[in-house]
């Protein structure tokens, strides 16, 4: 009996061992079967599944700026008024002068003008051709040769004889030798009738003209 028992015993454990673990492939191959169909479902939902990425929002425009607020201008201040003290006047002292003697100056009369030279009766009137007072040979050698000419206008002085006691060049021929020749040769060669005062007498009178310096032939 006790020997039967045990038997029994050692089999009824072996059968739960072998039960349970028939239960456990089961429910391994159970839970494994449905995580892969799950799985799958999954995959295909995700393939189908096209997620569209929301577009970004708008940008918000600025706000606009505040208007413009007058600034009103800070208060005129009126500076105190600056107050003056009149200085007390100087003293005015009284200084009696005697009154500024006058003594006359003579002032001396100033000269009377010259009187103007009397104006002659008749002129001086050359006794000779004027055109004959220079010839070709009174030339200036160095003007020659250089073939410079020129006209000068000359005034002469003429006394009561008759004779050139001075000569001036009025307008130059623009060369200072033949000017020079012209008021040197002039009172040699020129001789006049002196000039007659109202009353008859000779006296002092002037002569004015020209010559023209011309290159010889």
């Amino acid at each position: 009996m006790a020997y039967a028992d045990h038997s029994q015993g050692s089999s009824r454990t072996i059968s739960i061992i072998i039960v349970a673990l028939v239960h456990a492939v089961l429910g391994y191959a159970f839970v494994t079967g449905l995580g892969m169909k799950y799985v799958k479902k999954a995959a295909e939902q995700l393939n189908v599944i096209d997620v569209k990425e929301e577009p970004p929002p708008p940008d918000e425009e600025p706000p606009p700026p505040p208007p413009d607020q007058p600034v009103e201008p800070p208060p005129v201040v009126a500076p105190p008024p600056i107050v003056q003290t009149p200085a007390p006047a100087p003293p005015i002292q009284t200084v009696r002068t005697p009154p500024p003697v006058f003594n006359p100056v003579p002032v001396a009369a100033p000269p009377p003008p010259p009187a103007p030279p009397p104006t002659p009766a008749t002129r001086a009137t050359p006794r000779s051709s004027p055109g004959g007072w220079l010839s070709d040979a009174d030339y200036p050698s160095r003007a020659q040769r250089e073939e410079r000419s020129g006209t000068a206008g000359f005034r002469l002085q003429i006394g009561p004889d008759g004779r050139v006691t001075d000569c001036t060049i009025t307008s130059s021929t623009g060369h200072s030798d033949l000017d020079e020749a012209t008021c040197r040769l002039l009172p040699r060669r020129a001789r006049f009738k002196p000039a007659t005062a109202a009353g008859g007498g000779a006296m002092s009178d002037t002569y004015n003209g020209r010559i023209t310096w011309r290159l010889p032939e």
